[in-house]
């Protein structure tokens, strides 16, 4: 079996720009995001050089002193980095206000791409931070999702060197659809929960068709891995030899789509993820699990708005 890494293989953006199709997720429980630091220098280390983060997150800070301190050891340079940040609901009318307030965390004077983390509004104080009760942020009714994709736009078209892609997050069909119709840029990337249990079949061909590539999170389906103990996984993993790990980050890779697993644990971070020669009836196999046994794990009761299929349990999101 190769021991080819993944890490190497890139996917290129409906403007021209390519990214590496594995990102270090750095969506990290707040007891851990300390352990951000060290995880993004030994994943830029064992070969990692695509970064996703959120101004939500908590953990820009610390992915910045990271940078800083490769960049400074001449491990990597900013050029052969591509960061992802988001913006978040709360500064849905003024999102260059956020990413202005990431680029400071991170320490940089550009991202490569900024998402637009939810096609929602909240209501925010005067610094753009989220009011939240009983452990949601509260949606302001007034707004509409879609002005902070055409501000954006605008950003995008004014000052393309301090943002280089645009993109969105968690967007359905319906709301690809009304983004399409209404305005005149097509995201690079839609960022959306997905993997075996939830393949979003229609979702991912309808991006397809537009340009618009799907990126994976929770790909091993979030907070304990419960996705290594899918039967199909682990027939997969013994048949070709690798981890469970590499098999669910692999769905994602060698179906054209970008995906981005997190983890705080540095040995694990370090070992990367092998490159699996999948068939077409091995990623069927992978989609028929969801199709017959779909479950969503990410249910924020703020988003249960927007109408997603296979809707679960709700819970704050954190």
């Amino acid at each position: 079996m190769s021991s080819e890494s993944a890490l190497t293989i890139k996917l290129k953006l409906n403007n021209g720009l390519e990214a590496p199709a594995i990102a270090l997720g750095t969506a990290n429980p707040k007891e851990s995001r300390p352990k951000v630091k060290d995880t993004v220098k030994a994943a830029v280390k064992a070969g990692y050089r695509h970064i996703d983060t959120a101004w939500i997150y908590g953990t820009e800070e610390y992915i910045g002193e990271a940078l800083s301190e490769l960049f400074a050891e001449g491990v990597v340079k900013r050029e052969e980095l591509f960061i992802t940040t988001k913006v978040w609901p709360s500064n849905w009318n003024n999102p260059e206000r956020s990413i202005d307030e990431s680029l400071k965390r991170l320490g940089l004077d550009y991202v490569d791409l900024v998402l637009q983390h939810w096609p929602l509004t909240f209501k925010a104080d005067a610094e753009g931070n989220p009011i939240v009760k009983d452990g949601n942020s509260v949606l302001d009714e007034s707004g509409d999702y879609l002005v902070t994709w055409k501000k954006l736009i605008e950003l995008y078209k004014k000052d393309s060197k301090k943002v280089r892609s645009i993109g969105v997050s968690n967007y359905t069909v319906e709301y690809l659809k009304r983004l399409l119709k209404e305005t005149d840029v097509v995201p690079v990337v839609n960022q959306v929960e997905l993997h075996p249990s939830l393949p979003q079949v229609d979702l991912v061909k309808f991006g397809n068709e537009h340009g618009i590539i799907t990126e994976a999170y929770s790909p091993l389906g979030s907070g304990g891995a419960p996705l290594l103990k899918l039967p199909i996984v682990e027939t997969l993993a013994k048949k070709y030899d690798v981890s469970g790990a590499d098999i669910l980050v692999n769905y994602h890779v060698k179906s054209g789509r970008f995906v981005a697993p997190r983890s705080t644990n540095v040995e694990r971070v370090a070992k990367g993820f092998k490159s699996v020669p999948l068939t077409t009836d091995d990623l069927k196999a992978l989609d028929q699990e969801g199709i017959d046994h779909p479950h969503r794990y990410i249910n924020p009761g703020f988003a249960k708005s927007v109408g997603y299929e296979n809707w679960g349990e709700e819970k704050p999101f954190k």
